[in-house]
């Protein structure tokens, strides 16, 4: 198998699924009417609610939900082969992930723009809303950890990675400044860009200096740094760090992922993992379970996320300017993330199997496997750093690349910035999902537990920000210092499929509400089945073999506790969506009011 044939095949797939099947959600099931105002027009406040054009409105969106996920899951599920990967990319983005995010932007849209918490709760009463918005603080918590377990290896003992990545935050904060003082958006970006290839570039001159010993950290410093990094960036104003980092780094995925296309089609590497391998029955060195579920909860973004929720009912449904700017924006997005997905796994199948297992797994486990590496040792002496060992993801996409792009005559002596660049720009979306993932962490905190103490509810109460970004940091602080990449992936896999059902069980009564035919539910409740029990199953194999088994190397009482609460969550939701269809189901008003709608 050569890379071009999935790249190709891949792309055609996705294709043929927007303009069918997109269209078929757009015209038929979510009976789209450019003739009814958006909340954008009827709520338009110039702050948050803005009628904004279609295509910027698909950048925004795309760059929210498009974050480490993508790129991170594939590479960790390549354990079991190629194959059940890019199955589960095509058929979960197509079927489940495309229509989650349309629906979930639909039914935001169509409650003005509210969270999902607060539409589960129109929708569904106020029991399902409380377990959602209880489940969104879990799942962003859990999320925060997830993510942040990625830099870790990456950054362990790298002072190169480090220098590259820290700089950024200056560099963001810098283009911000200049921009607000301005106005001139086109140079600040340019002036970014430079300056963050000038990091990339000046690593080689810190690495035996006094600075570079300073910026040599091991895990658990790292795992103390990143927390007391978000909880300031969560403080700062949006303008000042957010926006400006978001906004360059979405130049750097675009220009990456073009990059990585062009060279798969100029070198066409094989692939040179098996379709299937050894592990898909268990016990593999990077996950310990079975291909299923865990090729299901492994890889989240790129076939179907819970997390793109949060997005769907936050920002992008106060920006529409059209009802049918929904297919492009929220089924159009996620497949254009399934390619990313599939991009990352053919970085990671293009090393060879004994080489990936290197350094997604500890020394002393690879050792266990029987394997000889291959390129891995001539690598690590081109880019100048240890690779075995690094679990996480973010190595191995970054070796993968660097493989692709130094097979190009022109780039064969500069594996060691290819690699740390791909560093860099992996870290600055991982750092971009932090900040604005502890900031919404910090809302829901806020939100939730100022039922109880209102003045906790005040956004613009300092001491209340403080403290509710305080705890939103030692949460996912105390997940990721404690914990590893297979375990927290698994538990962050776990919540966030669980609140993709959320989703979908939200976005299946919505449709039986609106819809002109019943069966039209079934493109939620498909998903939904195989979703839940996927979850459902994951969630009880995770806490019976890891998290509460004493004899496991993830054992975590914590974590335990955590599936257990999320899984009821969950149930108690469908169960009260249950209650809800039968009585929509029976109620013969619900259907006059769809064909009239």
């Amino acid at each position: 198998m050569n890379a071009i044939t999935i790249v190709i095949a891949s792309m055609c797939i996705l294709m043929i699924a927007y303009r069918l099947y997109g269209t078929f959600m757009a015209v038929k099931v979510l009976k789209l009417d450019d003739s009814k105002p958006t909340p954008a027009h009827e709520l338009n406040d110039g702050k948050d609610y803005v009628p904004t054009n279609k295509w910027v409105s698909f950048g925004h969106h795309f760059a929210a939900i498009a974050a480490a996920g993508p790129l991170v899951g594939p590479i960790l599920a390549a354990q079991f082969g190629y194959l059940p990967s890019l199955l589960w990319l095509l058929i979960g983005a197509v079927i489940g992930g495309a229509v989650h995010d349309a629906v979930v932007l639909f039914a935001s849209m169509r409650q003005k723009g509210k969270s999902l918490s607060e539409v589960a709760k129109e929708e569904l009463g106020p029991v399902a809303g409380f377990c959602t918005g209880l489940a969104m603080l879990f799942i962003i918590t859990i999320t925060m950890a997830g993510l942040s377990m990625v830099v870790l290896h990456a950054l362990e003992k790298n002072p190169w990675g480090t220098f590259a990545v820290g700089i950024t935050i200056p560099i963001a904060m810098g283009v911000g400044i200049f921009y607000k003082k301005t106005g001139n958006l086109k140079l600040a970006s340019t002036v970014g860009f430079i300056l963050l290839m000038i990091g990339v570039f000046a690593g080689p001159s810190i690495q035996e200096t006094a600075l570079g010993d300073w910026l040599t950290f091991d895990t658990k410093t790292l795992a103390l740094i990143l927390p007391i990094y978000a909880f300031f960036a969560a403080a700062l104003p949006v303008w000042l760090l957010l926006a400006p980092r978001d906004y360059l780094s979405s130049f750097m995925k675009i220009g990456v992922f073009i990059a990585l296309i062009i060279g798969v089609f100029i070198i066409n590497p094989s692939i040179e993992m098996p379709a299937f391998t050894e592990f898909i029955h268990g016990g593999g060195p990077i996950l310990a379970g079975p291909v299923w579920p865990f090729i299901s909860i492994t890889i989240a973004c790129g076939a179907i996320s819970g997390f793109h929720a949060f997005v769907g009912s936050g920002t992008t449904p106060k920006m529409l300017n059209k009802w049918s700017d929904i297919k492009v924006v929220g089924f159009g997005a996620m497949l254009v993330e399934c390619l990313v997905g599939i991009m990352a796994l053919i970085a990671a199948t293009a090393l060879h199997p004994a080489d990936y297992f290197a350094i997604n797994s500890a020394p002393e486990v690879f050792r266990t496997l029987g394997m000889d590496v291959i390129n891995l040792p001539a690598l690590s002496q081109e880019i100048g750093l240890n690779l075995e060992g690094r679990t996480g993801g973010a190595v191995t996409l970054a070796v993968g690349m660097t493989y692709i792009f130094t097979a190009i005559p022109w780039f064969e002596n500069l594996a060691s910035y290819f690699f740390q660049f791909v560093i860099m720009f992996e870290a600055v979306f991982i750092l971009t999902a932090i900040d604005a993932g502890t900031r919404v962490a910090r809302y829901l905190i806020q939100d939730f537990f100022g039922e109880v103490y209102k003045p906790l509810k005040k956004v613009d109460s300092v001491p209340a920000s403080v403290f509710a970004s305080a705890l939103a940091c030692f949460m996912w602080g105390y997940l990721l210092y404690s914990g590893d990449i297979g375990s927290v992936w698994a538990l962050f896999g776990v919540s966030n499929q669980l609140m993709a059902s959320i989703g979908l069980i939200v976005g299946a009564t919505v449709i039986l509400k609106i819809a002109d035919k019943r069966r039209y539910m079934l493109t939620c409740l498909i998903p939904l089945a195989y979703l839940f029990a996927t979850v459902n199953y994951a969630g009880y194999w995770m806490t019976v073999n890891v998290y509460l088994n004493p004899e496991a190397a993830g054992y975590n009482v914590l974590n335990g506790i955590l599936s257990i609460i999320m899984l009821v969550l969950g149930i108690v939701i469908l169960a009260t969506a249950l209650k809800k269809w039968i009585e929509i189901w029976n109620d013969p008003g619900f259907q006059m009011e769809a064909k009239s709608a």
